[in-house]
């Protein structure tokens, strides 16, 4: 089963008070990204964030589940009809989350060198 474009709609609306949320499509789900940071993503109609300790802290009882066939675990946030809590785990979140990796330039092979 793959995430309905609805549930998709529906997060971003939640997190509609949040600057700089972005999506990626991926084989049918969709990657979560704040400020340019990967937060998490939509699994099959579930909201999944990275395991890191400020989630952690925010939601002490959430449940590790997987995302997909052989991924890492991820927190499922239970929580999504209430806008302030997903603000505020976004915010949590955001100093802890790896910065991202820079984009490799590609090079012509065929160049000549001088």
């Amino acid at each position: 089963m793959s995430t309905s474009k609805e549930y998709l709609e529906f997060i971003l609306g939640q997190l509609s008070e949040l600057d700089e949320i972005t999506y990626r499509a991926m084989m049918g789900e969709f990657i979560i990204y704040y400020r340019g940071k990967i937060v998490g993503g939509i699994y099959d109609d579930r909201l999944l964030v990275k395991p890191i300790k400020a989630a952690i802290s925010y939601m002490p009882t959430a449940t590790y589940e997987l995302p997909y066939e052989g991924a890492k675990e991820m927190l499922l946030v239970d929580e999504v009809d209430s806008k302030e809590f997903l603000t505020g785990l976004f915010n949590a979140m955001y100093d802890e989350l790896p910065e991202p990796k820079p984009k490799k330039k590609k090079t012509n092979k065929n160049s000549s060198e001088r």
